[in-house]
């Protein structure tokens, strides 16, 4: 594979912006959809007194009496919004107790940071993004991640993005030091990734004698400190992500790591021992705080297809320190993936194809849930549409208001950006150089079924591509509208026929969708022509944005949107089971 390569933290300069037109008088055309002028949002819907409350074996885990949410929201929604994102302490007088606090302290506080950015026109543009913004979020429409929740107005400068991707060198102090950022990143609420192939493995040379301890000794340290920490201290785990690539040595320890302790889970399980998450027994079981994943490339997938030889190389040296057959690792992930579910693939040579900043650096690793695919050192705020939300009557996708929603929460993920806290200086000068953003959605799989249409059927994938294109497509239109405000991203004048080459890439693929007879015409135009918009206005202005969308699993928030199902996901059950951390189950129908 190439080799690992970092990206520096790039300097803002002046010249960056020559490619672009930029006019700080231009307005980002927002405009009212869901509210009328005058009328405060929270007004237009009713309210209701309520219990929040989760049972556990020995009594509540959790219990808040007397909290305020919209009637439309669901018990389920009441339990986990109360427990996890209002604020204060339980018996202060500081403590949250409507949807209407929890959301007027988020929406406020990007308000004003959007008003003091210079992102609004006049005084009105920010009154009409202020009201839009809260009907959206009230009426379940879409949802930030859950940092966001946890500390927008709250703390000062607060740590917004849900992901970031780490790097790391073949040095002791990198990774120690690599595990003390992972700590920073957890107490904040958010998750990383990192791949450790620059790491030696366990079979080359310290240079003072003796063999290195290899990455996946080190990943036992660190998945002990992750397996600590209570991310954010908000009853959430910690996320991690690690990454080896294919043609490590230690390739094979790595892929059996996590199958081999699941395997021991279930022997002490037999024998009595409680493996359940929250119990002393299960600490003991390594390797359960990451995501594994491996890093393949063309080349090894080509080889496994022709029986072919594959080598392992040093890290020190490239040179060849075991040739094994590409078919016997294949086989080796693929049965260790049954056994645990672990590790996955990242596909190296499509996912670098598609990237937007090739020319700072190459796409080494990705977020704990593998949505989220950039350069090192980098972060990334998620939000989340309800696609069941955006339903007509008539049971088809209303693609005038998800473009409405989609460009309402696309600004207010932008304006995070800049008044974000980030875990080390050089993911904040990368956040602010590069300003990726995640908009995504959930309840497709809800979505797929109340339209009659299979989950695993070309027609299902047809209707899928085509609101996701939309919705991708839109974003980007977008971050170019801001661009012409704003100015680029700063970085983007090193990259930009890079990036116009990929945008081009995707509007083609728009064209690539086969409507099967069942993608609506205005959906699929649509999309068509948020791709042509992105391509026109980004030759002209450029994309305050390197990155807009990912899809990711939406565990926490889906439930707070009332979505039958997560992500992108299928239904797997009618009736589902969910443990929460820090004690007790919640069941949903």
């Amino acid at each position: 594979m190439a080799p690992l390569e970092q990206a520096h933290p790039v300097e803002i300069a002046s010249e960056e912006l020559e490619n672009s037109v930029v006019d700080e008088a231009a307005s980002l055309g927002v405009r009212r959809f869901f509210t009328i002028a005058g009328r405060d949002p929270f007004d237009e819907i009713e309210w209701e007194i309520r219990t929040a409350h989760i049972p556990g074996k020995d009594g509540p885990v959790f219990e808040q009496r007397d909290v305020e949410f919209p009637k439309f929201w669901s018990q389920t929604a009441t339990n986990i919004v109360a427990q996890k994102y209002f604020r204060g302490r339980m018996t202060s007088p500081e403590r949250e107790r409507s949807v209407r606090q929890m959301i007027g302290r988020v929406v406020d506080t990007i308000v004003a940071w959007g008003r003091q950015g210079g992102y609004f026109a006049s005084d009105e543009e920010a009154e009409t993004f202020e009201a839009e913004l809260k009907a959206i979020l009230v009426n379940q429409l879409a949802a930030f991640n859950s940092p966001v929740w946890f500390n927008v107005g709250f703390e000062e400068k607060p740590q917004c993005s849900a992901c970031f991707i780490l790097s790391i060198d073949d040095s002791m102090d990198s990774i120690l030091d690599w595990i003390r950022r992972e700590g920073v990143i957890f107490r904040g609420g958010s998750g990383s990734g990192v791949n450790l192939s620059r790491l030696r493995s366990s079979r080359e040379q310290l240079s003072k004698g003796g063999y290195a301890s290899g990455p996946v000794s080190f990943m036992r340290g660190a998945d002990a400190s992750a397996g600590t920490i209570k991310s954010g201290g908000k009853t959430r785990r910690a996320a991690k992500m690690v990454v080896l690539d294919v043609d490590h040595p230690d390739i094979e320890e790595f892929i059996w790591c996590k199958a081999r302790e699941e395997q021991k889970a279930r022997v002490l399980e037999q024998a009595g021992y409680d493996m359940s998450l929250d119990s002393p027994d299960w600490a003991s079981i390594q390797y359960q705080n990451a995501n594994n994943s491996v890093r393949v490339t063309d080349a090894f997938m080509q080889a496994c297809e022709a029986d072919g030889d594959w080598n392992l190389t040093a890290r020190t040296d490239g040179t060849v320190v075991e040739t094994l057959k590409a078919r016997k690792l294949m086989h080796d992930l693929a049965e260790a993936a049954w056994r645990c579910a672990d590790p996955g693939l990242q596909y190296d040579t499509t996912i670098n194809s598609w990237h937007t900043l090739p020319n700072t650096g190459r796409i080494n690793a990705s977020n704990p849930c593998s949505e989220y695919l950039s350069i090192d050192d980098s972060a990334c705020n998620l939000a989340s549409l309800n696609l069941m939300k955006f339903r007509r009557e008539d049971g088809e996708l209303d693609v005038e208001a998800f473009e409405h929603a989609a460009d309402v929460m696309f600004l207010a993920q932008e304006i995070l950006v800049g008044n974000s806290s980030y875990p080390t200086p050089e993911i904040e000068q990368n956040a602010k150089a590069y300003r990726q953003l995640g908009l995504g959605y959930a309840n497709l799989g809800a979505l797929l079924m109340a339209r009659g249409l299979p989950y695993d059927s070309d027609e299902g994938r047809a209707y899928a591509a085509a609101i996701t294109a939309l919705m991708t497509g839109r974003a980007y239109r977008k971050s170019s509208e801001i661009a012409s405000r704003m100015g680029p991203f700063a970085g983007y004048r090193k990259n930009a026929a890079a990036m116009i080459g990929v945008i081009a890439k995707h509007r083609a693929a728009v064209g690539n969708i086969e409507d099967q007879g069942t993608v609506p015409a205005d959906l699929l135009g649509a999309a068509r022509k948020a791709w042509d918009d992105a391509l026109d206005l980004g030759e002209v202005h450029g994309f305050r944005n390197a990155q807009s969308s990912v899809l990711a699993p939406t565990g926490t928030i889906s439930f707070m949107m009332d979505c039958d199902t997560t992500g992108v996901e299928p239904d797997f059950s009618l009736v589902k089971s969910k443990k929460l951390v820090g004690g007790g189950e919640i069941t949903i129908v």
